[in-house]
């Protein structure tokens, strides 16, 4: 019973912090409910007992992503002047509202097969083990988190001029 209350809480969060990201005028406020989006994404990752997922979901979305937004939004100028209106805003709710027809239609058309009630186990052992283990792939892991860093040190150099002072735009 408390799965499903939290489930519902959680997918209701999701949906509303989804439209608020969309629909919302401020860009800063959008970047903020994204990551609050994405938190309750990891709420629903550790429902369903993929806990590696959740903590993936926090460390790479919110952590990375949702900061790397705010701080390109906190770089630019005129963050609450919001964009123009453009001549593709009806194409692009008529378009929206085709998709989601065709999602809803493939959600309720789909025979959805319910597996028996298995034990549950954390993701995360297994992971560790294809890691960590014999023949893991732990060097690659570090390799790319190695040339990530790199990356974002090289970004905050370009952002920075010579005199010390960041650009503003």
């Amino acid at each position: 019973m408390g799965v499903t209350i939290a489930f519902w809480l959680l997918a209701i969060m999701c949906i509303i912090s989804a439209l608020a990201v969309v629909l919302g005028r401020n860009i800063f406020r959008a970047a903020l409910l994204l990551a609050l989006l994405f938190f309750s994404v990891a709420g629903l990752y550790i429902i369903l007992n993929a806990d590696f997922l959740a903590a993936v979901q926090v460390l790479i979305y919110v952590g990375a992503v949702a900061i790397l937004v705010l701080l390109a939004i906190m770089l630019t100028r005129d963050v609450t002047a919001g964009g123009a209106l453009n001549k593709f805003r009806l194409p692009a709710l008529i378009f929206s509202l085709l998709l989601v027809m065709a999602l809803v239609y493939s959600v309720l058309s789909t025979p959805w097969q319910i597996s028996p009630q298995a034990p549950l186990e954390t993701t995360t052992a297994a992971l560790g083990e294809k890691l960590f283990g014999e023949g893991g792939f732990i060097l690659p892991v570090e390799v790319a988190a190695v040339l990530l860093l790199a990356s974002a040190l090289g970004a905050i150099v370009l952002v920075k001029e010579k005199d010390g002072k960041w650009k503003s735009g």
